[in-house]
């Protein structure tokens, strides 16, 4: 049986190589492997925290091997990374993380070298190893960048997100909640379950969502609901971007509901949900086709009240043009706002990525617009803060659509929503792991005019 260690290792090196999603496989990898909770645990950990970190862990091995992070062997990366995080963020003792994580070397020409560069760095505080890759930096905003594990374009994007709010001095604040496992977060899908089926079984309720709740670890399929799918593993910023569509306004029974790309199934769930209750019928759309099963599967309990169709979102308003009454519109997008989740994201990204995700954002915008039916409402959702995913692309739609008005989504997402919510000023949302606790969502509604 493999023990943490080597699970943790396996799903390490199938990120790098094979650009692999951690939290797809990670959980195969565990089940496979046979891991109690505890040692499921210490895989998660292992895994997601040497993933958050690698960019900190880097600099440092390369100080210590007195080499580019380059130059070391590529069967020896992915375990000195596993070492350091050992060393610097676990209750393990060193000789102990030295040890365990010199024996997964296979490779006998490096395992002297794992060897010695874990014992070097064992040798000196984190902190001292954390200052002297920072004393390397030349700018504050790399020196943040370094010791935070951030590529430095990313501190730069959101550093200009939060100048724009009058909030610059919270940079440091969003970087460290981007490294800081998140809680688990539910939802209770209405018709379906309720809050009470969540906190009765340990869950608490969640701070912001009507309908959500949080756990603070452990397996969340041990809770009824959830292992019978009437509840869900939801962010709970993914929830309030779902509600603020769905009550915005009084639903009419007969209104007809797109979600354009819906994939894997998790906000269309609730929308699912909330449409049933209001009389309203649901289409889920994804491009991808194994996407499109997993939105099926997502869907299932609820019938033929919805339909999982699988197409290209942008062509949707050719399709069905001012077919629907309200649209949601999770873009793709670079993913910046769920590091937390998906700690991978923020190496797999570049800068050039942008400018492609914005010119496909803005045309599965145009199709959502010529979809809708006057008076109808889109509802721009990403799970990125990035001002070039997010208002460019709203603005934009906006000089292009004269009969599209953007919305004060601020006074819809406020009235759903439980508790006050401290947001910078605007017609959009804009949510912060720092601030809110949740994914950095945006959410802007749009409002085609009759």
């Amino acid at each position: 049986m493999a023990s943490p260690r080597q699970v943790a290792l396996d799903v390490l090196r199938a990120v790098e190589a094979d650009d692999a999603y951690a939290n797809l496989l990670l959980p195969a990898r565990i089940a496979a492997a046979g891991l109690d909770e505890r040692d499921a645990g210490l895989a998660t950990e292992l895994t997601y925290g040497t993933l958050r970190r690698r960019g900190l862990y880097d600099a440092v091995i390369a100080l210590a091997a007195n080499r580019p992070i380059g130059a070391v062997d590529e069967h020896a990366i992915d375990i000195l990374r596993l070492g350091v995080h050992q060393l610097f963020a676990m209750r393990i003792p060193p000789h102990a993380a030295v040890g365990e994580t010199v024996g997964l070397v296979q490779k006998a020409s490096a395992r002297g070298f794992v060897n010695g560069v874990l014992r070097t760095i064992s040798r000196t505080t984190p902190e001292e190893w954390i200052a002297r890759a920072v004393a390397g930096a030349r700018s504050g905003e790399e020196a943040l960048a370094i010791e935070h594990s951030h590529p430095a374009w990313v501190v730069r994007a959101l550093r200009q997100v939060l100048v724009a709010e009058g909030r610059e001095g919270e940079l440091e604040q969003l970087l460290v909640a981007d490294n800081v496992a998140p809680a688990v977060s539910l939802v209770a899908l209405p018709g379906l379950s309720s809050l009470d089926d969540l906190t009765g079984a340990g869950a608490r309720a969640a701070e912001y969502s009507p309908v959500g709740a949080l756990l603070s670890g452990g397996d969340p399929t041990r809770i009824q609901a959830v292992a019978a799918g009437r509840a869900r593993v939801q962010d709970e910023g993914s929830q309030l971007a779902a509600l603020a569509l769905s009550r915005a306004r009084p639903v009419e029974a007969g209104e007809r509901w797109l979600d354009l790309c819906a994939g894997p199934g998790g906000k269309a769930a609730l929308l699912a949900a909330e449409a049933a209750a209001g009389g309203a019928a649901l289409t889920a759309n994804e491009l991808v086709p194994a996407r499109v099963g997993l939105v099926r599967k997502a869907l299932a309990p609820f019938g033929d009240a919805v339909r999982a169709v699988e197409g290209d979102g942008t062509t949707f308003g050719e399709r069905e043009p001012g077919a629907f009454d309200r649209i949601l519109l999770d873009a793709p997008c670079t993913g910046l706002g769920a590091l937390r989740r998906r700690p991978e994201a923020r190496w797999r990204k570049q800068p050039g990525d942008v400018p492609g995700l914005g010119e496909l954002q803005s045309r599965l915008l145009d199709a959502a617009i010529a979809a809708v039916k006057p008076g109808g409402l889109v509802a721009y959702v990403t799970c990125s803060p990035h001002a070039a995913e997010t208002k460019a692309v709203v603005s934009a739609a906006l000089r292009k659509h004269p009969d599209v008005r953007a919305l004060d989504t601020q006074m819809v997402v406020r009235a759903v929503a439980k508790a006050p919510l401290d947001l910078a000023p605007g017609t959009h949302v804009q949510l912060w792991p720092h601030r809110h606790g949740t994914d950095a969502m945006f959410i802007q509604l749009l409002e085609r005019v009759e």
